[in-house]
């Protein structure tokens, strides 16, 4: 039984993640962490070497989708009170609730799959 040796800890690897963990711990944070880890991602990116760029890219770009979705569904959220005296609005904040709700679970999901490939060596 032969074990293969790790890579040589590239620079930006450990910043990959810190943004990671950050990213894991937005949820509890009420997504506080998710913003530090952004700018984490941001000022690391430059330095880094390609499997952690990879990441830090992956990271970054993540964080963004989250964003304006997160944004969208605070306007849908924003209609749906404007709108609730008609009816309509109840759905519109029921669906900006639940979108919510799979958003950050999506985000939760994609940080652990990106922080076990990062784990196992590949790029995203």
């Amino acid at each position: 039984m032969s074990t293969t040796p790790l890579p040589a800890n590239e620079p930006g690897r450990t910043s990959a993640f810190l943004v990671y963990a950050l990213y894991l711990l937005s949820i509890p944070s009420a997504a506080i962490f998710a913003l530090f880890g952004i700018i984490v991602a941001l000022a690391a990116r430059d330095g880094a070497g390609p499997l952690a760029h990879s990441h830090l890219e992956y990271q970054v770009r993540i964080w963004f989708q989250a964003f304006w979705w997160t944004i969208g569904f605070g306007i849908l959220a924003i209609l749906g009170v404007a709108t609730s005296w008609l009816g309509v609005g109840l759905i519109l904040l029921a669906i900006a609730g639940i979108g919510g709700f799979v958003l950050y679970l999506w985000f939760t999901v994609v940080s652990l799959f990106g922080l076990l490939a990062l784990l196992d060596n590949r790029a995203k």
